[in-house]
């Protein structure tokens, strides 16, 4: 996936078992991230960060979305242990992330294996990405995203 491309619609459920499709969100700008699992380091540290940032996308109507292949429960635990105000989706048939080109090889520890990339895309009002922001930091994703929306984009 890359910047000009439609963005692949999907209907995934949220923590409380809401079905939630992109299209809904038609007419609004989308952060959309994908991350690997809840409860990691970097993974809580990302969220928090987002979360921590949320008012700034509220005041831009700018929707906030994660996704993992994490079960709703874990979601709903994830959301709850940290007060996370945005949407997280459950994607466990991993057809959204893969859709997204975010299920990648990766190597951990001398082993390769397959995994969620952590990588976001900003996708337009009218459902086309518009950036794609790959092998981002957990504590700086947010703030680079605010910062290019707001006319800072690099």
């Amino acid at each position: 996936m890359e910047a000009g491309m439609k963005a692949p619609d999907f209907t995934l459920n949220d923590k409380d078992g809401n079905k939630v499709s992109l299209s809904d969100f038609c007419g609004k700008k989308v952060v959309l991230y994908f991350y690997p699992k809840d409860n990691t380091p970097g993974c809580t540290r990302q969220a928090c960060a987002f979360a921590k940032a949320y008012g700034e996308f509220e005041k831009m109507g700018v929707v906030v979305i994660g996704v993992s292949k994490d079960s709703e429960a874990s979601h709903v635990k994830f959301a709850n242990n940290y007060s996370l105000p945005f949407i997280l989706l459950s994607d466990p048939e991993l057809e959204v992330i893969k859709a997204y080109g975010v299920w990648r090889e990766k190597k951990l520890y001398g082993k390769i294996g397959f995994g969620v990339s952590r990588i976001t895309f900003i996708i337009n009002e009218n459902g086309f990405i518009e950036k794609v922001m790959e092998k981002v930091k957990p504590d700086t994703n947010a703030a680079e995203i605010i910062d290019y929306l707001k006319g800072d984009k690099k």
